[in-house]
């Protein structure tokens, strides 16, 4: 036993020192900090339209200016960008991205915990800032994402980080961006719900009994949170001669929640239970809700629409849920979902593939969502979702310099990102995937191995 968790240790070991190996290696520039003035662009704010020729002034972390006319010093790096698009960075709303380096070595994976109640575990703890998908991601203009955790019912509290830095503190743009929690499948919803693998075995009489269950677990989970709260709230507001009531690590973290401070991304996709979901978050209208995944919306887009509750739908890059389903519906779903009135930002539930998020979004665009909405559902539409729109997901004057510079359309595969800036650093443009790219175009072709 003790050569074989040696053996085990010393393999973690180096799959780790690989890994860090690679990471070094493929960032061989920093990024660089001060005055950027970018001129001649076609600015694409998101929030204000298209200025078809204009200026954007980056000073710092944030954008100084955006117009078409001002007055620009020697103390800025101008950049040309004639004949050039900018764009305000986009972000992908669910993923795993610093916390799933290589999903086959457990020592590797850091978004999921045991237990099925976990508010109080913050993927904010876990990120890792030197992960080799990241420069992947960001040299495609993914300049953000939620980071989020997975296992359980609710398996704890994602966070919201920008694609650079040297530590989670340094990358958050929110350090707890919201709590998740997995919606139990009814029977018939083509699953089951997480109930074990005996549940193929049960009558549907019994999966029901299994999901009410289960259902009844989280309400008063949730029942219990607001009574601690309430209880804490009144110690706080007027503590003298009291003895403190003793904290509760998981209740305390539940408080965020029950204050309305963050959001609860319920993650639900056939068409029973999403109805089911909106059924539950009726009856907790005191909370504020999100909807992630979403496959069988657009069955009941109305029915989202008219509960005001945003979705996190995606990918878009997938197969329909039920085989007698048109393959175009997955392409469709934010298209049916927007034009329903439901508020929709896009998500790739991926790691080493976010850096799809903009292709993910070209099918939804092509399908019916539009150029436009499909740009505001990986900019501002998850800015406002997450509550930082006045900070990031458009080019304005005071927000932070998350932004990218392309040579077209960033939905078509021809189109190359030429530079991008995150919280106004100018990031290096290497990944290693582009210098594998580099390594084999270029190679010796008078080389003929041995």
């Amino acid at each position: 036993m003790k050569a074989k968790k040696s053996i085990l240790i010393y393999v973690s070991a180096l799959v780790l020192s690989l890994v860090a190996g690679t990471t070094i290696a493929q960032i061989p520039d920093k990024a660089s900090f001060g005055k950027f003035a970018l001129l001649n662009c076609e600015i694409h704010t998101v929030s204000d339209g298209v200025i078809p020729s204009g200026i954007v002034l980056i000073n710092g972390k944030n954008i100084e200016f955006v117009g078409d006319n001002a007055k620009i010093t020697d103390e800025y790096e101008a950049i040309d960008c004639k004949g050039k698009r900018v764009y305000p960075g986009f972000i992908d709303s669910y993923t795993f991205l610093g916390l799933v380096e290589i999903s086959a070595v457990p020592v590797t994976v850091d978004n999921a915990e045991l237990g099925n109640f976990n508010p109080q575990m913050r993927a904010f703890t876990a990120i890792n800032p030197t992960a080799a998908a990241i420069p992947v991601t960001r040299v495609s203009g993914v300049t953000t994402v939620i980071a989020a955790p997975t296992s359980g019912r609710i398996p704890g509290k994602s966070t919201l980080i920008n694609l650079s830095g040297y530590s989670s503190d340094s990358m958050a743009v929110k350090a707890n961006a919201a709590l998740h929690m997995a919606w139990p499948s009814a029977p018939g919803s083509g699953g089951f719900g997480g109930f074990g693998g005996a549940a193929a075995q049960r009558t549907p009489e019994q999966l029901r009994e299994a999901q009410e269950q289960t259902l009844r677990e989280i309400q008063d989970y949730f029942d219990k949170a607001a009574f601690y709260n309430s209880m804490m709230n009144a110690y706080e507001s007027n503590p003298t001669g009291k003895k403190r009531p003793d904290k509760d690590q998981e209740m305390d973290a539940m408080r965020e929640v029950v204050t309305g401070k963050i959001p609860v991304v319920i993650t639900v996709n056939r068409e029973n239970d999403i109805l089911d979901a909106l059924s539950w978050i009726k009856k907790n209208s005191q909370y504020r809700f999100v909807l992630a995944s979403v496959a069988e919306g657009w069955r009941v887009a109305d029915k989202i629409a008219e509960a005001g509750v945003p979705v996190l739908v995606g990918p878009t890059l997938s197969t329909p849920t039920r085989d007698y389903d048109n393959y175009q519906r997955p392409y469709q779903n934010p298209a049916l979902l927007s034009k329903a009135g439901v508020k929709v930002a896009l998500m790739t539930s991926g790691t080493e593939n976010v850096r799809n998020l903009l292709y993910n979004a070209g099918y939804a665009a092509t399908y019916g969502l539009g150029t436009e909405e499909a740009v505001k559902a990986i900019t501002l539409n998850p800015a406002e979702i997450f509550g930082v729109a006045d900070m990031i997901g458009s080019i304005a004057t005071g927000k932070m310099a998350n932004l990218f510079i392309a040579d077209g359309d960033p939905f078509e595969l021809t189109t190359t990102v030429e530079q991008v800036f995150i919280a106004g650093q100018k990031i290096p443009m290497v990944s290693r995937q582009n210098q594998l790219y580099l390594e084999f175009i270029r190679r010796d072709p008078s080389f003929k191995g041995n």
